[in-house]
């Protein structure tokens, strides 16, 4: 009885340790094994050059707990004189399931400027889709954000 008593608890304690709770997902999306924002690639170039370019190790700083990586030291000066205006939306998530409130990953291949701010899409097809309605989208997705990452 007290052996049945003893391999119950175990059995609980171990169990309890490794069942993942309900964890908030980070405020800028970085992937599962990364630490680096927008996949590497640098937010400024989006606005100066209208296209996604890598960025380098040699050219990064820290923001809200995610590396952010720039393709020049010019464009980590003006991404640090102001982050907010380069750094995408809703922390770098897809835009379009922020307003289905959800969360997934951001492509940084899958993009558009809108009013100035920079929003990421899952893939191409969901881009698509995003763009055909972005405005009532946009809508959406503020009103989710950030308590979709609870």
């Amino acid at each position: 009885m007290i052996r049945s008593a003893l391999i119950a608890i175990l059995v609980s304690l171990f169990s309890a340790a490794f069942t993942p709770a309900a964890v908030a997902e980070d405020e800028v999306y970085t992937g599962r094994f990364s630490s680096t924002a927008v996949q590497g690639y640098d937010t400024v170039a989006y606005f100066t050059e209208g296209e996604p370019v890598k960025g380098s190790a040699d050219f990064a700083t820290e923001y809200r707990g995610a590396t952010w990586r720039f393709s020049s030291q010019e464009n980590l000066d003006l991404f640090l004189a102001d982050p907010d205006a380069y750094a995408p939306q809703y922390g770098g998530y897809c835009a379009w399931a922020v307003a289905q409130d959800k969360t997934a990953k951001g492509d940084a291949r899958h993009w558009h400027i809108t009013d100035g701010k920079l929003y990421l899409n899952f893939n191409r097809n969901i881009n698509e889709k995003w763009l055909a309605d972005r405005d009532t989208f946009i809508e959406q997705a503020d009103g989710n954000w950030p308590t979709v990452l609870e």
